[in-house]
């Protein structure tokens, strides 16, 4: 019978743990950043989108109403028929939402655009989720904090990003 090495107890993470938390974090940055970056354009948005302001803040409550809405909807379906398929349509979403929003002159498919990406909000509690299932405990809480850190992170990103593009 050939010798099957054992870890020590104080043995890192294994790398697939490690490749885990990595990703579901910059996810999670990702879908932060993107609820912040069209927050420094706010007085911007009536010009360029042909709208008056009062029409244009739809521009933010529809990605608040989204998330608000996919966020309980995502985790009960990520039970339902798996955490990962979920999460992989959400980044669907975010994406399809990003270029819709991106290419839009007017303000209904701009508003399209960001609900669209309003219903990746259930990355970050699909993420603990799925750390949940694949980390082993000892590394749970960590990750778990890392992964809700990631909203500051992508928050602290996106206003000057949007900053800058707004500036050049």
């Amino acid at each position: 019978m050939p010798h099957v090495p054992t870890e020590p107890a104080g043995a890192a993470a294994p790398p697939r743990a490690n490749t885990v938390v990595v990703v579901l974090a910059l996810a999670g940055i990702v879908v932060s950043l993107m609820q912040t970056l069209v927050i420094p354009l706010i007085p911007q948005l009536p010009k360029l989108l042909n709208a008056s302001a009062a029409d244009t803040t739809w521009a933010i409550t529809a990605t608040l109403l989204a998330g608000a809405v996919a966020t309980p909807v995502v985790g009960r379906l990520g039970d339902m028929y798996g955490k990962r398929l979920m999460l992989l349509i959400s980044i669907a979403l975010l994406v399809t939402g990003s270029v819709v929003a991106a290419l839009s002159h007017t303000l209904a498919p701009m508003v399209v655009g960001r609900a669209l990406q309003g219903l990746a909000a259930g990355v970050i509690p699909l993420g603990i989720s799925i750390m949940r299932d694949e980390l082993p405990s000892e590394r749970l809480g960590a990750a778990t904090a890392l992964m809700s850190a990631s909203l500051g992170v992508g928050g602290a990103l996106g206003l000057p990003a949007a900053a800058l593009l707004a500036e050049y």
